[in-house]
């Protein structure tokens, strides 16, 4: 992390702040103010960053890649990097949670939270990473999220059925493109070599004294997760409303790791960081589903669309159906998509006045869009319904194929 730092600060991404600042509501008040990394120096007498991909141009930075390849980039992985053993993690201490930087984002959180922490667990042979927000009940203890139906979830329902306990260590302070790899879909037991892939090819791992694997990082916190629950949440979550309190599971630290003055990071609950986190690792596989049916030329999950529920997938049409059938491509690919809007090679999926454009000049509304109803949504849109289902709706913005003429916009010679 410290690394990918210094090369944005050559770039002048990073603003330091050098002046005291609170861990409740300020530096996160601060981070949502800009797009630039913030480095404070003095968190609550802690060093701590913020915004460390707020942005697409901070990910193609990370990556090596032009901001416009992002997608076909991401797309082409083979999640075949090689997961380099470097030995037995040492140095650790007694944990103590009160002696990070873990912030309060808003005044209705129910407590302090951390944000980043990439929770990588081993059971059976199977490894996984991702990521789980994790609220401070002591200096030892955290109560986490964890989605019933994904991994983490399913792998300590496998340990809890034995009578054993999950191992796991968390990480804070990775470098941006584990964070990555950690936020993204992946085959089973493949995040580690995803993040070797996208760092260049290799990865090197330590090993925990409970066996979890943890690639270098600022702070590690070596631990179980049990069948004990405790309350968590209120919590704001991605579309920036509060997740109501549900009972999840505790995880108890054992061990501690940090680097010499450690840099805490922390992700803002519905921020650019946030949003980007949630939406981009869906954009290459949206990309993939597209391109089994039409010619797929870009995805983008919107910011205003909390960087998760809407999307816009640009295509070239190769017959008249093809927008309708990449409409339900994109929904099948990424299941909490609410609404899509598919458009042609001429409009910048990025500029929302060029979508609106489109759906204004290409769109008549009984025979391009599409209304699906009783479908699984995401958990997190607060119109869902009791059951999970909600109504996602398609929209062929696209010009009729053989008429392109009629549309075609003015251009200066």
């Amino acid at each position: 992390m410290r690394d990918f730092i210094a090369m944005m600060r050559e770039q002048g991404r990073v603003e330091d702040i050098e002046r005291p600042c609170s861990t409740v509501y300020e530096a996160p008040r601060l981070s949502s103010q800009t797009e630039k990394i913030l480095f404070f120096h003095d968190l609550d007498g802690h060093r701590a960053v913020m915004n460390l991909l707020s942005d697409r141009r901070s990910l193609a930075a990370a990556l090596g890649v032009e901001e416009q390849d992002l997608v076909k980039h991401l797309a082409a992985a083979t999640y075949s990097g090689r997961v380099v053993d470097a030995g037995r993690l040492k140095g650790g201490i007694e944990p103590d949670l009160s002696c990070l930087p873990v912030m309060k984002h808003f005044p209705g959180d129910a407590g302090r939270y951390f944000t980043s922490g990439i929770v990588f667990s081993r059971y059976d042979g199977v490894e996984n990473a991702s990521i789980h927000r994790m609220m401070v009940l002591d200096d030892r203890r955290v109560v986490a999220r964890l989605v019933e139906g994904r991994h983490t979830h399913t792998l300590l329902r496998a340990a809890l059925a034995r009578g054993e306990r999950l191992p796991v260590a968390v990480t804070v302070g990775t470098h941006p493109l584990v964070t990555f790899a950690a936020c993204t879909r992946v085959p089973q037991g493949k995040e580690l070599a995803y993040a070797a892939e996208l760092m260049g090819g290799e990865l090197a791992v330590h090993e925990c004294e409970n066996g979890v694997r943890v690639p270098d990082a600022e702070i590690v916190l070596e631990g179980y997760i049990s069948a004990e629950t405790a309350a968590e949440g209120p919590f704001v979550d991605i579309t920036g409303t509060y997740d109501p309190v549900r009972q999840q599971h505790v995880i108890e630290f054992t061990r501690m790791y940090c680097k010499e003055d450690p840099i805490y990071h922390g992700i803002l609950p519905a921020g650019d960081e946030h949003k980007l986190l949630m939406g981009a690792p869906y954009e290459p596989k949206i990309y993939r589903a597209v391109s089994e049916v039409t010619t797929a030329c870009d995805v983008l999950l919107t910011k205003g669309g909390a960087g998760y529920l809407h999307g816009v997938v640009q295509i070239r049409k190769n017959t008249q159906g093809d927008a309708k059938n990449a409409i339900m491509a994109a929904f099948a690919a990424h299941t909490s998509l609410k609404h899509v809007v598919v458009v042609d090679e001429d409009i910048d999926i990025h500029d929302p006045h060029d979508v609106e454009y489109a759906i204004a000049t290409r769109v008549r509304g009984d025979t391009d869009i599409m209304v699906i109803t009783g479908v699984r949504g995401s958990s997190l849109d607060p119109t869902r319904l009791g059951d999970g289902t909600n109504v996602k709706v398609g929209v062929d913005a696209t010009m009729v194929m053989g008429k392109e003429h009629e549309f075609k916009r003015a251009e200066w010679p």
